[in-house]
């Protein structure tokens, strides 16, 4: 998966927004205003921090050498996946799991702006 279908798929997603909140080289996915996905403009090698459960979070850094714990981000919740290596449908899967998750800790009053969107 290359930057720009990833771009497409996270755009995809119900109640995302694209911004660039840290700067012009650090793009950013937030659904209701809560970031589940960035990635670095900069870097020669695509990789993704990915929100994740916690206990899965270990379990996918000890099964995948290419996921590690989230550069520059609370490493319990966060990998960051190299999209180089993983395949299409793995970083698909990782970034719907992080999507989930923060949908999932919305308030009461967000979810029900979140089912009227």
């Amino acid at each position: 998966m290359n930057i720009e279908e990833f771009r497409d798929f996270c755009l995809s997603m119900k109640g995302v927004t694209e911004e660039l909140p840290f700067g012009p080289d650090t793009l950013v996915y937030k659904v209701m205003g809560k970031m589940f996905a960035l990635t670095g403009l900069d870097s020669e090698v695509f990789t993704i921090n990915l929100k994740c459960d916690p206990d899965r979070a270990i379990q996918l850094r000890e099964e995948f050498h290419y996921i590690i714990p989230g550069y520059h981000m609370n490493k319990k919740h966060w990998n960051t996946v190299n999209a180089d290596i993983a395949s299409t449908a793995q970083v698909k899967e990782l970034t719907e799991h992080s999507y989930q998750l923060v949908v999932s800790s919305f308030p009461k009053k967000v979810q029900v702006e979140f089912q009227n969107l």
